[in-house]
C-alpha cells in the first residue's frame, strides 16, 4: 500500500444551504426558526449554539449521560480523515449520489449519522462543481461530533439527535446517506420524498484486516444480508450491484496507530493482549474496504 497523503478539505465558500424542515423531537410539530432558537406550537424552544447546530436530543432518548462517540473519538477521527485514506471512500459515495439526481438541479439530502460531517462536506464540494444547489442536513446523536462538524461548515443543518426519531418533516429529502452508521429503514422510508433514496456505505469484509487480525484470535464472519433484509422489510428495493470499494491507509507512527483504534469500537472490544500488541506498534498498513448500496422505496418504484 502506498503512503497516503492529507487531502484538502472543500473550499470555505458555500456549497449547501441549511435544511429547515425540522421538527420538535417532543411532539413531532414543525419547528420555527425565531431569532437563535427553533420553536413549535406548543412552545418548545431549542436553542441555537454559537457555533449554530441545534440539540433536538431530549434526554429520554438518551441510553446514557454522553451517547454516541466521545470528544476523544472525534478528534482521532478528524487526524485519520485528513491523511486522506479514506477520500476514495467518500468520492465514490458523493459520485452515487450525484448521478442519482439525474437533470434536477437541487437535491436536499440528510446524512444520517454524519459525525464531523467529513461524507457530507465532500458531497457538498462535489456537488457545487457540478453546479447542484445542495439543501442538506446532518445529524449524529454526538455532541461532539456534531460541534466538530459545525465548526468546520455553517452551511448545513448540523443537529443532535437520533436516527430512532428523525427531527424531520415526512418526506422532505430526496436521499439520506448513512457512512458507517446505523440505518432505521422505517425512518428513513418517512423523511424520503417520493422516489427518494438511501445511500448506504459500510464496512466490508476486509475493512482494517489486517488491525482486526493483531486484535482478535479469531474473526467474526461479515455480516452477510442481514442489512439489505431489514431495507426489504421497510420496503425498500436494491439498486443495482454493490459496489465494492478499496483503499490503502498507512500509519507511520504509534500516534496514528492509537488514532485508529481510538475511533473504531475496537478499543473497547478488543482482547486486552492484542490490544497491548497494536498500541505497541509504530507502523501498520491497512486496506480499507466499504460497500457501497443504493436503495429506494418499492411503493415509489411501482407507482412510477
Amino acid at each position: 500500500m502506498t503512503m497516503t497523503t492529507p487531502t484538502p478539505e472543500p473550499t470555505d465558500r458555500p456549497t449547501m444551504t441549511p435544511l429547515t424542515t425540522l421538527t420538535c423531537p417532543l411532539d413531532a410539530q414543525r419547528l420555527m426558526r425565531d431569532g437563535q432558537s427553533w420553536c413549535c406550537a406548543d412552545g418548545h424552544r431549542f436553542d441555537i449554539a454559537r457555533q449554530g447546530h441545534v440539540n433536538l436530543l431530549p434526554v429520554q432518548r438518551k441510553r446514557s449521560l454522553d451517547p454516541g462517540d466521545s470528544k476523544a473519538m472525534v478528534s482521532a477521527r478528524q487526524r485519520l480523515f485528513a491523511l486522506g485514506g479514506y477520500q476514495p471512500l467518500a468520492s465514490a459515495l458523493a459520485r452515487r449520489v450525484l448521478a442519482l439526481a439525474g437533470q434536477a438541479s437541487a437535491l436536499a439530502v440528510l446524512d444520517a449519522g454524519c459525525g464531523e460531517g467529513f461524507y457530507l462536506r465532500q458531497l457538498a464540494g462535489a456537488a457545487d462543481e457540478q453546479q447542484l444547489s445542495l439543501t442538506a442536513a446532518g445529524l449524529d446523536i454526538s455532541k461532539h461530533a456534531v460541534l466538530a462538524a459545525a465548526k468546520q461548515s455553517r452551511d448545513a443543518a448540523w443537529l443532535v439527535g437520533t436516527n430512532a426519531a428523525l427531527p424531520l418533516e415526512d418526506a422532505c429529502v430526496d436521499v439520506v446517506i448513512c457512512a458507517f452508521g446505523f440505518p432505521v429503514w422505517q425512518e428513513f422510508a418517512r423523511v424520503l420524498k417520493p422516489g427518494g433514496h438511501v445511500v448506504l456505505l459500510e464496512a466490508g469484509a476486509e475493512h482494517l484486516l489486517a488491525l482486526r487480525r493483531i486484535l482478535y484470535r479469531e474473526l467474526k464472519p461479515a455480516r452477510g444480508e442481514a442489512g439489505v433484509m431489514a431495507a426489504e422489510a421497510a420496503g425498500f428495493v436494491v439498486e443495482g450491484e454493490v459496489e465494492h470499494l478499496h483503499a490503502g491507509l498507512s500509519l507511520t507512527s504509534n500516534e496514528q496507530i492509537r488514532d485508529l483504534l481510538t475511533m473504531t469500537p475496537h478499543l473497547y472490544r478488543a482482547e486486552r493482549d492484542g490490544l497491548a500488541r497494536a498500541e505497541a506498534m509504530t507502523a501498520l498498513a491497512v486496506e480499507l474496504h466499504a460497500e457501497l448500496r443504493v436503495f429506494t422505496r418499492e411503493e415509489a418504484q411501482g407507482a412510477a
